[in-house]
Parts: structure tokens; C-alpha cells; sequence
């Protein structure tokens, strides 16, 4: 039973993102005045699902490796290590967030 409420959840979530691509399609189509074809949304949704199933899986194996069952916002950092301009972008957001002269425990070496 708890297989298929899994199963049923995941086709929920999927079938959300397919609903916000869709409208995120929607608007950057109509700002450029080009037409996406439905199978583009699915095969954008699918590849987009694939992403987010291997950086969760990336980010449960840094909390594992630390000894935690939640990942920490150093996971994250960790993982966008390999992309300049997405640690740039949370960087900025995290000092943002922590605003001037503050330094939040276990937020690691940026």
C-alpha cells in the first residue's frame, strides 16, 4: 500500500511541474512570439523531473556523508559548486537573508 500512495504522490508532483512549465512556457512563448508544442513542455518536464531527482539524491548523500538526516543549507552550497554563476546567486541570497555583520551557525565557508 505505501508503494502505491509513493507512486501517486510522485505522479501528483510531476503532474504540478507539468502544470507550472507549461505556464512558465506559456509566458516566455508569448514574450518572444513563438509557439512550444506540447511534446516540448513534456520533454522539458521530464528532463527538468530527472534534475531535480539527481540533485536530491545528491543532497541526501552530503547530509548522510555529515551524519544528518536533514540537509543543511552547506549541502546546497556544496552542490552548486560547480556552477559559478548559481553559487553567485545563492551567496548573494544567503547574505541577504543573514543581512549586514551576521554570521549564521552552520553555514559554512563561503
Amino acid at each position: 500500500m505505501a508503494a502505491t500512495e509513493d507512486e501517486a504522490l510522485q505522479e501528483r508532483l510531476k503532474s504540478a511541474l507539468w502544470y507550472s512549465v507549461g505556464k512558465i512556457v506559456d509566458e516566455e512563448t508569448l514574450k518572444l512570439g513563438v509557439n512550444a508544442t506540447p511534446q516540448f513542455i513534456g520533454a522539458l518536464t521530464e528532463m527538468v523531473w530527472a534534475q531535480i531527482e539527481s540533485v536530491s539524491q545528491d543532497l541526501e548523500s552530503f547530509a548522510k556523508h555529515a551524519g544528518r538526516k536533514t540537509v543543511a543549507v552547506d549541502d546546497v552550497m556544496l552542490l552548486s559548486r560547480r556552477n559559478e554563476g548559481l553559487e553567485t546567486v545563492l551567496n548573494t541570497f544567503l547574505d541577504d537573508l543573514q543581512g549586514p555583520g551576521k554570521k549564521e551557525k552552520g553555514l559554512g565557508k563561503r
